[in-house]
């Protein structure tokens, strides 16, 4: 935490990353940011206590850079940074379906670099992190990542060759379940239940669900079972829902996303 780390590009999951940096201890001496507009490094510098620089200044002066901008604008973002990063600077990409191999070819040779895939539960310290070094990236250069997204949630270690795939489960995770429980409260509503009720209902049966699956250690089908009564409510509820192809459904879906992400890796727009 001695080591100095600038967040470029600092949105939404950036400064959730920022703050949770300096929950978990970071002094904000070593914390840099930088912004596109200057409103906005006004505001991070004035929320946070944290210093608001150029890119070329960032790349000078922090050990560790997190590079949190769109994927259509990495590029622009690298052919700045490119003739002031020193080769020993650890380069933290956040930008979906973008290999590392595409910061190696733009930074100085040998230059670490890490892709991480994180989530918006970041911004409840609830995120998912998936980290993948790139070819120069050492052990003590996961550590140092895996120690910053601890701050925001839980981390796991991959191959690169595993990023899209955990792109399309993980990083766009959160909207499938945002979908369910909004097609769920729209059935409530048809059942008889007013909106916020039915709300309540759903969003307390899911947190509830997912505290189950995550503390019990039992595998899911064995916890739907334990719901799933003979000819009962819940038996004729799953039986729509695999006559409807849901299951087919989330699969197709999840190929969609992993595709979408290697498009993006290979440049297409």
């Amino acid at each position: 935490m001695t080591q100095k780390v600038a967040v470029l590009g600092t949105g939404k999951i950036g400064e959730a990353l920022l703050s949770g940096m300096i929950r978990g201890g970071w002094s904000t001496e070593n914390l840099l940011v930088t912004a596109r507009r200057p409103e906005r490094a006004e505001e991070l510098t004035a929320r946070h206590g944290v210093r608001a620089v150029s890119n070329a200044e960032a790349a000078k002066s922090a050990d560790t850079l997190i590079l949190t901008v769109k994927p259509q604008d990495m590029a622009a973002l690298l052919e700045e940074l490119a003739p002031h990063t020193p080769a020993d600077r650890l380069v933290i990409s956040g930008a979906a379906g973008v290999p590392t191999t595409f910061f190696e070819e733009r930074l100085a040779p040998g230059t670490p670099v890490i892709r991480v895939m994180t989530n918006t539960p970041a911004l409840v310290d609830e995120a998912m992190s998936v980290i993948s070094a790139g070819t120069h990236a050492t052990a003590a250069h996961l550590a140092h990542a895996e120690e910053i997204f601890n701050g925001v949630g839980k981390t796991l270690l991959v191959p690169e060759s595993q990023q899209d795939a955990a792109t399309a489960l993980s990083g766009s995770g959160p909207a499938y379940f945002y979908f369910l429980v909004e097609a769920m409260t729209d059935a409530g509503i048809l059942l008889g239940l007013p909106r916020d009720k039915a709300h309540d209902l759903i969003v307390q049966a899911a947190y509830g669900a997912a505290v189950m699956l995550r503390d019990s250690g039992e595998h899911p089908v064995k916890l739907r079972e334990n719901v799933t009564s003979p000819a009962g409510t819940t038996i004729n509820a799953i039986r729509e829902l695999e006559n409807h192809g849901v299951r087919a459904a989330l699969i197709a879906a999840l190929e969609a996303a992993r595709d979408r992400s290697r498009a993006l890796a290979s440049g297409q727009g």
